[in-house]
């Protein structure tokens, strides 16, 4: 391991100090990917496993990783790492460059273990800079499923002012539905999970966007409400469900991971209302931001197809855009690299036929 530069003493614990990372997650304000209700469904949903290491200076952690090994041929894979590298805040650039060097070394001496060959490590770190110690990685072209510039509404102010940094057309909107006489419930059941599936293959299909896969959420839904991680939400008129949206807990944000609406009853302005509401439950709940989880950026409408009308949608609700630092590969082996984007390009293709595809 490379000695550290200041007058830390890093030392790798092993990766099943679960309680530990988790805490620091929440309290490093980082993704839920890179905690272990995630690994663990990872692992149950497509089998993906994974590796990772934990760094101290005594009892504190101060960084640390999660590394996803995914194969795409039977002796080749790659290295993916959604919310990360973790870096503890507020350190000073020595001190994260001293972590972050030692995260690669150790992800290093994993490869060379590695019995597959390792084509790249694709990271996708919750910076909105990138420190001047990343060197060597280049923006990536391929979407990994995380989205970098997403909305967030601060809530730790009052539910007033919290419309009131909203857009007109969002305040209106949502004291319409609620004029309507629009509710809102939870339902995690298999009924729920069902009603879910239904609504969001409704809006794919409207919105002929791509890679809907039913089982993915099938198997999250029931391992995040069983780690009271997150919940599905329902907005309701007259009896019927109109939009739905999947909520995750973690540390103090909520994120709106996944949803869609019908096209019935349009009028009545159901999925203003049930994001209003998930704000609501979320402040009770002690969260300080609602996570819209992805828009396309101002100047690029079109940065991924068919979000135009959801990006319009969200602003709606106010907030701050944050953009973080582009997806970032460090390629190990060009010619399997190669063959990993030739086999995900055909893959894509594919995705545009059927409603099917996989998450991250």
């Amino acid at each position: 391991m490379m000695e550290p530069e200041t007058n830390r003493t890093y030392k790798n614990q092993e990766p099943d100090k679960w309680k530990a990372w988790d805490e620091f997650l929440a309290k490093a304000n980082s993704g839920f990917r890179q905690s272990s209700w995630y690994a663990a469904f990872k692992a149950a949903y497509n089998g993906w496993d994974h590796f990772g290491t934990i760094l101290k200076d005594e009892d504190n952690i101060v960084g640390g990783v999660v590394v996803f090994v995914r194969s795409f041929t039977p002796d080749k894979c790659y290295y993916y790492i959604p919310d990360g590298p973790v870096l503890l805040r507020g350190d000073s650039n020595a001190e994260q460059e001293q972590v972050f060097l030692t995260l690669m070394q150790f992800i290093e001496r994993k490869r060379r273990d590695e019995r597959q060959i390792v084509s790249h490590l694709c990271i996708n770190p919750r910076w909105e800079h990138a420190p001047s110690f990343v060197k060597e990685f280049q923006e990536s072209s391929h979407y990994y499923g995380l989205p970098r510039d997403t909305q967030c509404i601060d809530l730790s102010s009052t539910e007033t002012a919290i419309l009131g940094h909203m857009r007109p057309k969002g305040r209106y909107n949502i004291r319409l539905g609620q004029r309507h006489g629009v509710s809102i419930v939870e339902d995690v059941s298999p009924q729920g999970v069902r009603d879910f599936l239904s609504i969001c293959e409704e809006t794919f299909a409207r919105k002929n966007l791509p890679g809907f896969d039913p089982h993915y959420f099938s198997k999250l839904i029931p391992m995040l409400s069983a780690a009271e991680r997150g919940s599905v939400f329902f907005a309701e008129y007259d009896g019927i469900r109109l939009a739905t949206a999947l909520v995750v807990y973690f540390g103090q944000t909520a994120t709106y991971y996944h949803g869609g609406s019908r096209a019935a009853n349009r009028n009545v302005m159901a999925p203003y209302v049930l994001h209003f509401e998930i704000m609501r439950k979320a402040k009770a709940l002690g969260c300080q931001c609602y996570d819209l989880f992805g828009v396309n950026p101002k100047n690029e409408p079109t940065h991924m197809p068919g979000w135009a009308d959801i990006s319009a949608f969200k602003r709606k609700f106010g907030g701050q855009e944050i953009r973080f630092v582009p997806t970032l590969e460090y390629v190990y082996d060009p010619v399997s690299y190669n063959e990993w984007r030739a086999i995900e390009r055909d893959r894509r293709k594919n995705r545009h036929g059927h409603r099917g595809g996989s998450y991250s």
